[in-house]
């Protein structure tokens, strides 16, 4: 009876009906196509996309050489390197992030103990040349004052939610 059965589906093209039909299905439905830059999709709180050093409002930058960030990397695209200032306290010298082997995990923005490394909610970014996809520290502190409003709100948001 199972072999008949499949002789008779195979004779009448079952499995291709089945699939036009998932395909007439959809055809007259409403679509879900966004126009990419004009339209943009809403964001999730938690995505992490371009990296930024904060600062205290006094202007003086958060990061106080922990190395946290750079230990906890999985993709090792974090480099740090400090000395001590005048006033007995570290800070950063160099700080580096390779962004090709960056995998955007955020466990680099967790460790950090004063909140200076942040991903903001930038992802339209590119690189024309070899190199600009390492981001000195010089960039991320520049992203972290552009950023910075929408870095306190979502922080702000975040620790609502906690």
């Amino acid at each position: 009876m199972r072999t008949l059965r499949n002789y008779v589906k195979s004779l009448f093209l079952w499995e291709l009906f089945m699939g036009l039909r998932v395909t007439g299905r959809y055809l007259f439905a409403r679509k879900v196509t966004l126009m990419y830059p004009e339209e943009k999709t809403p964001q999730s709180p938690r995505f992490r996309g371009l990296h930024a050093l904060r600062r205290y409002p006094n202007g003086e930058e958060r990061c106080i050489a922990c190395k946290l960030c750079e230990a906890v990397c999985p993709a090792l695209a974090i480099t740090i390197e400090s000395e001590p200032r005048a006033d007995g306290t570290r800070r950063t010298t160099r700080y580096d992030i390779d962004l090709f082997k960056c995998i955007f995990c955020g466990f680099c923005e967790e460790s950090c103990p004063v909140d200076s490394i942040v991903e903001t909610r930038i992802y339209e970014y590119h690189y024309e040349n070899r190199g600009e996809q390492i981001i000195h520290k010089e960039q991320l502190l520049a992203n972290g004052d552009r950023y910075e409003a929408q870095l306190a709100a979502d922080r702000a948001q975040e620790a609502r939610y906690r």
